[in-house]
């Protein structure tokens, strides 16, 4: 009986905690910009304005795209959901919006992408206290958060080294003096 009634309650719990994750919200880039484009620490937007995640969505127009997309019965990959689930945030959470958001589909792969919806982390008080900010929704990324489309359902993927791909998107904030 025991293990019964523990076993409810983990599963209880659970089902709490996905419905927690579920209620953070995504409020795109701009909003990040907001406190992350300062030099003093360490202009993360302006990395990923220049990286390849947000220039994601604007691949699946190109070239290459339009052929392997062919290739695979895909007559428009910029509208394709299996190809809008790693190339823009906007397309896979789109259900997940803050009613005031900024995400927009041309805005590729966003920082919440990797980071989680920001809606309930954004806060500079909450920011500055990483324990706070990961029980509001921030995610840590890691090899796993990247191998959700980084792996081998992806057409053009050829081998994904994590730390080399690291080192391309790295983003850190300065240390303090």
């Amino acid at each position: 009986m025991f293990c019964r009634v523990l076993i409810l309650i983990i599963l209880f719990s659970g089902a709490g905690l996905v419905r927690a994750q579920d209620s953070h919200k995504y409020i795109g880039a701009k909003k990040c910009k907001t406190c992350h484009k300062k030099a003093k620490i360490g202009e993360q937007f302006k990395v990923w304005q220049e990286g390849p995640h947000a220039g994601a969505f604007k691949t699946l127009s190109s070239e290459k795209a339009l052929k392997v997309a062919s290739e695979r019965g895909i007559t428009d990959p910029s509208k394709a959901g299996e190809c809008l689930k790693c190339h823009s945030t906007y397309a896979k959470h789109k259900d997940q919006l803050d009613k005031k958001t900024k995400l927009t589909l041309e805005e590729g792969v966003s920082c919440e992408s990797c980071h989680g919806p920001g809606s309930d982390y954004k806060k500079k008080k909450i920011m500055k206290d990483q324990k706070l900010a990961i029980s509001k929704g921030l995610i840590i990324p890691d090899e796993k958060t990247c191998r959700k489309c980084h792996n081998e359902n992806s057409p053009t993927m050829k081998e994904f080294d994590f730390e080399k791909a690291k080192d391309k998107i790295k983003h850190p904030r300065p240390n303090k003096k």
